[in-house]
């Protein structure tokens, strides 16, 4: 799963750089963001296999396979407009600068997701905003959410600059999906470094009575 995440991020991470476009060309630009769908879907799968045995688990397993689940779902909206990102690079002789935004669906299911992991996993402060540094991998569940936003960022910046425009218009819907897939990223590395991620509801759960015994 943490593999699949992270070969689908680096996809993410590198194809909005105008440069990186330049290097290898409008179809290999359009075909790395395709395959990063690809390995999005295949991660968001894993993980919505790993959560489907404690579905009906109260708090975390309930929670986990919801996220699973609605990002899954997100992944597989950015597989379409991927592929039609890859459609217009092979048949059309102006490509879309804007190269590809996330898409508005895919986004808003991602923000869902990244939010109900955040709301259950461990949390400090009245409203319950804070993370928990007790548990190991205590800034996952931020970071993944603070990607989620960046995307969100960048498929609205998408919609609203046209995608004939300026490299420094459309600066801001590349840039942020770089920026979220760097989040992505960085969370799927420290879970392949480590073997253990708040995604899984089991994880999860053991972080919670960490926090507990931790805090006393």
């Amino acid at each position: 799963m943490a593999l699949a995440f992270a070969i689908g991020s680096s996809c993410f991470l590198v194809g909005p750089f105008p440069g990186y476009a330049s290097l290898v060309g409008d179809t290999a630009d359009a075909v790395t963001f395709f395959v990063g769908s690809i390995f999005f879907t295949v991660g968001g799968a894993l993980q919505s296999s790993l959560a489907y045995a404690e579905r009906h688990e109260p708090g975390s397993g309930h929670a986990a396979w919801w996220a699973a689940a609605i990002q899954s779902a997100g992944t597989l909206f950015f597989n379409v407009t991927t592929y039609r990102a890859l459609h217009t690079a092979l048949s059309s002789p102006e490509y879309n600068r804007l190269v590809w935004r996330p898409d508005a669906f895919g986004s808003v299911c991602f923000l869902v997701s990244g939010a109900i992991a955040y709301r259950a996993s461990p949390r400090l402060g009245k409203l319950g905003l804070r993370p928990a540094h007790t548990v190991r991998g205590w800034w996952e569940p931020g970071v993944n959410l603070l990607g989620c936003v960046f995307f969100g960022v960048s498929a609205v910046a998408g919609y609203v600059v046209p995608a004939a425009g300026s490299p420094l218009d459309l600066a801001a819907a590349n840039f942020n999906t770089s920026l979220g897939a760097l989040c992505f990223l960085g969370c799927a590395l420290a879970t392949l470094r480590s073997g253990r991620t708040l995604k899984s509801a089991r994880h999860r759960r053991l972080a919670w009575l960490e926090h507990r015994r931790a805090s006393g």
